[in-house]
């Protein structure tokens, strides 16, 4: 982000990754930007000053350095292309669908879907704010490819919940071993959960 040549606060950085990297990477805490921030500053990679907002507060402006861009720059035309990591949470779930009852799977990949939609929503949206500033013609295509990604998401939640239907039909699908009555559950008790037991 520093690469674009702005001063920004850590708060300025979590506020574009919201807004951008999000839809296509990650979404740092504030506490990895503010502990990668120094890091990137002790290797010389960014500098830092300290900005009065007023005359009691000020706020600390990170830059990039030349070092610090050249760094960068070498990553992003050397590193060799990795396969994407899937870590699929929903599409687990669904492997394991022996163990939830079907009804319950199909509400599963329906929220899904609905998340998936509401991103392609937003990285619409974050591609066409984009759109008018010349320095984020790159940040751009990186958000249309991002839209693209969920409605394929979207897509794919939709095909499975046809295919949780024919499972059912095909009456192949099967409802969870009960537990036993007096058998105390395995899972951690969430705060705010109610008990399923």
């Amino acid at each position: 982000m520093l690469s674009f040549e702005q001063e920004l606060s850590g708060y300025d950085i979590k506020k574009w990754a919201d807004w951008s990297l999000k839809l296509f990477y990650w979404s740092p805490s504030f506490s990895q930007i503010y502990s990668e921030l120094k890091r990137l500053e002790k290797h010389g990679y960014v500098t830092s000053r300290t900005v009065m907002q007023d005359d009691v507060r000020g706020k600390r402006v990170y830059a990039i350095t030349d070092t610090g861009r050249e760094a960068v720059r070498n990553w992003s035309r050397t590193a060799p292309v990795e396969a994407p990591v899937l870590k699929h949470g929903v599409l687990l779930r669904v492997w394991l669908g022996h163990l939830t009852e079907p009804e319950r799977l199909h509400e599963i990949v329906a929220e899904h879907r609905d998340n998936s939609e509401r991103r392609r929503a937003e990285a619409a949206v974050d591609a066409d704010a984009a759109h008018g500033e010349t320095a984020w013609a790159y940040p751009e295509l990186a958000l249309k490819w991002a839209e693209r990604y969920h409605a394929a998401e979207r897509d794919l939640a939709e095909q499975m919940l046809r295919d949780l239907d024919e499972l059912a039909a095909s009456g192949r699908a099967t409802e969870p071993v009960p537990l036993p009555p007096d058998s105390p559950s395995l899972a951690p008790r969430l705060p705010g959960v109610p008990s399923t037991e």
